[in-house]
Parts: C-alpha cells; structure tokens; sequence
C-alpha cells in the first residue's frame, strides 16, 4: 500500500511539473507584478484611461503600468512588449488595448499581449500573420474606428481598421537638407471634416480620406539651417484649430490657411534663442513636448525647460516648481472621465492640477 501511494505521488509530482513547463513556455503568456506605489523613474510619456476606468500608464524606458485605483500592474518587454519604450496607448471598439512602442504595435486584450508588428532597425516585419499587412504600402484609406500607430523610425505610419494593420508610406514630399528618418512620426491628432494628423520631426501631414495637406520646410518658406522644423507634438483644437509644438522655434498655429509663430507673437521666444535644441530661458515657449485641450477649452502646453502654460484663448498663464511642480518638464498632459487633468512628468513623477495648483499623485 505504501509502494503503490508513492508511485501515485511520483506520478502526481512529474505531471504537475509538466504541466508548469508547458505554462511558462507558453507564448505571449502574461506574468506581471504589482506595486502599491509606481515604481517608474522615466519619463510619463503616455496618459489613457480605458472605458473600464483604469488608468494606463507609458513611461520612456519601462514599460507601462497600469492603475485599476489600488494597485499598478507592469507590462514589459518580459511580459512580451515590442519595446519598453511607449509612446502611444489606445483602445479599440472590442476593449482592447494597444500600445505604440518605439519597435512596434502591441495589444493587450486583459490575458494576453500579441505583438503585431516590430520596426526594430528600421526593418518592419510581419509579428502576426493574420492582423498584419505589408503589401499596401500606398493604399491609404481611413474610417472612424481606425486606430493609427506611429512605425518607429520609418517614415510613414501603421493603420490598424479593426481586422488588420496596414503599413503606409508618407506621400512624396521634400525637405530641405534632407536626413534620415525626419519624417519619423512623433505626434498624433484627430480633428474636424475626418482629418487626421501626423506631427513628424520635419514636418507634418494631414489626412481626409481622400487627399493629404503637407507643411514642411518648403511649404513655410523656412531656411532649415537658421530656423529649422522639430515637431514634437501636434494637436487641432475644437475650433477646428492646428497646434504644432516644435523643439526649438515655439507653437506653430494653423486657423485656416494662415499659419503664424503663436509663441513669437505672444513674446514668448527668448531674444538670445538659438531656435534650436538648446536650453531655454524661464518664461519661454520654444520646446514643446505634449499639448492638449480640456473640456473648457483651455490649450495646455509642455515646455521642456519652463513649465506648463494654459492658454484659455486670452492670456498665457506659466505653472513651475512654485505651483507645486518638482520637475518643470512635462511629457504628458491627460484629461480623464471626470474633468481632472493629469500631467505626466520626466522624472516619472505624475501630477493632477487642482485649478490652482498642481498636486503629486505618484
């Protein structure tokens, strides 16, 4: 009785084991940790919140962490992520999310994370056969529900229409001195008559279905050498309004078919500026990372080097470390469901404004 009870537990054992070295092999298998505080110390470069009300997060080197209002759970390049690197988070019509990394598209659908694409050296390739689609490269079309993806650093952009994901290339285009990978998407905006907008580092391109509006270099009359394009981030507006923060030359500002310098009409662009990448004086507007409209109809702005500025379509207001801030670098700039503004910070810190003040959360 004894000999047959110790076979039945060996046997018991080795199954067990077999069955747990199957689990952990499994692709695509999601093992997360949890915290009670973000552990993050990178940048917050990405704020959603899904329709079940939790909070995702998208950091510059870790990954992205999610906030259900107690815990956070983490989402790496371990847990199957393209890249740590996130620079986009979205939701689809079904709830799933997607996430926009430097190397790739990749979803999450609450079990497990499928990688549909990766740009890894420059190199788009095919992840996930059935989603993924490379041969129309130039058969642009857009509807409400798609959901677009920047491609790394290739220059064009990746459409996922609810069944698939479409590599497209940007129309042909010139720019002075031309560089690898200036058209490298680094912002995206919905906006008014089914455009869509796509910021890259030299310049920006928009999208309605039928036809493109291109603004570069060439279109603004600019001398790249003394006043060059270094879009960081884009937004039109409810009023039907095109924002581009540049690195360098300020807020470019589109209402129809003027486009002015919205920074150096509201002195905002210092005398001695280089308008280029180099650090600017306090009470300036020249390296504008992130912009977004509130419910109100407020512009906010990111500076990389004074603050945050909120523009209610009167006056400019300017918010740094004295308005609670302990990093005046704002990568991220969020409203959630319930009117309240999140402003994800450089140094990973997450802040929420209190109509006076800005106080930290994580």
């Amino acid at each position: 009785m004894i000999y047959l009870l110790l076979i039945l537990t060996l046997n018991f054992s080795c199954l067990e084991k077999k069955s747990t070295e199957k689990e952990t092999h499994k692709p695509e298998l999601v093992v997360t940790s949890k915290t009670y505080t973000l552990k993050f110390t990178s940048g917050i470069r990405s704020i959603f919140q899904d329709s079940r009300g939790n909070y995702w997060l998208g950091s510059t080197q870790e990954g992205v962490a999610v906030y259900d209002g107690n815990s956070f759970t983490y989402f790496t390049i371990n847990e199957g992520l393209t890249d740590n690197q996130i620079h986009r988070i979205r939701e689809d019509k079904e709830g799933i999310i997607w996430f926009n990394t430097q190397n790739g598209v990749s979803s999450y659908d609450g079990k497990l994370i499928k990688n549909h694409t990766s740009t890894e050296n420059g190199i788009s390739k095919n992840l996930n056969p059935e989603s993924f689609n490379d041969t129309s490269r130039n058969k642009w079309a857009k509807t409400d529900n798609d959901l677009w993806f920047g491609a790394g650093m290739k220059e064009g952009v990746f459409r996922y229409d609810g069944q698939k994901i479409d590599y497209l290339d940007f129309p042909p285009h010139k720019v002075l001195n031309h560089n690898d990978n200036l058209f490298a998407v680094t912002s995206i905006s919905k906006g008014k008559n089914n455009m869509i907008w796509f910021g890259t580092y030299a310049g920006v391109f928009g999208y309605n279905g039928n036809e493109f509006v291109i603004i570069n270099d060439e279109t603004l009359g600019f001398d790249r050498n003394i006043e060059p394009l270094h879009i960081r981030s884009i937004l039109e507006d409810s009023k039907g309004r095109l924002w581009m923060g540049n690195n360098g030359i300020g807020v470019l500002l589109k209402e129809g078919d003027s486009i002015i310098n919205f920074s150096k009409k509201n002195n905002l662009i210092h005398p001695t500026s280089g308008r280029k990448g180099d650090k600017s004086m306090p009470g300036t507007l020249e390296h504008i990372f992130t912009i977004t409209e509130d419910s109100q109809g407020n512009i906010w702005f990111g500076d990389r080097d004074a603050g945050i500025w909120k523009y209610d379509n009167i006056t400019m207001t300017n918010y740094t470390k004295e308005a609670g801030l302990l990093n005046d670098y704002a990568l991220s700039i969020f409203e959630d469901n319930k009117g309240e503004l999140w402003f994800g910070m450089v140094d990973g810190n997450i802040y929420k404004f209190n109509g006076k003040t800005f106080e930290k959360q994580f």
